[in-house]
């Protein structure tokens, strides 16, 4: 996966005035969505829980966060995930973390336009991941 600064050179990564409020708008958005994924996961059976659901609402919940970051950083990805997930490098997330988030965007992708099933046990390791990482990524996307 490139790094971020590659994204920048290429353009792909624009500097821009930073958007505080789209931020705090994105940090709540984040959140709220949280909180639904939790009250789904408390009160589905695993068994008729969907794993492309989890799946996508981890991966937007994560992106939210990153994309609020950037953000208050003064950075617009566009419609580039890729750029994104290669923030968390900037942010000082593990490369483990980089290459996860990237294997999650990869699936999300399946899921979206391939018609890709994913199975129960990759959701909850996903689960498992973004409940690990989203205390350090809310705070990061709430500093300044």
């Amino acid at each position: 996966m490139k790094h971020f600064a590659e994204f920048v050179e290429n353009g792909v990564i624009k500097r821009q005035t930073p958007n505080i409020e789209r931020a705090l708008s994105l940090i709540k958005e984040a959140e709220e969505k949280k909180q639904f994924l939790s009250i789904c996961v408390k009160s589905i059976p695993p068994e008729k829980m969907n794993a492309n659901f989890i799946v996508d609402y981890c991966y937007d919940i994560l992106l939210e966060l990153i994309r609020a970051r950037m953000l208050k950083d003064g950075f617009n990805a566009g419609n580039s995930h890729e750029a994104e997930v290669s923030y968390l490098r900037n942010i000082n997330f593990s490369e483990g973390n980089v290459v996860f988030l990237n294997e999650m965007r990869y699936f999300r992708n399946g899921t979206k336009y391939y018609g890709t099933i994913l199975i129960p046990a990759y959701a909850q390791k996903v689960l498992e991941f973004m409940n690990k990482i989203y205390p350090k990524l809310q705070e990061l996307a709430k500093g300044v």
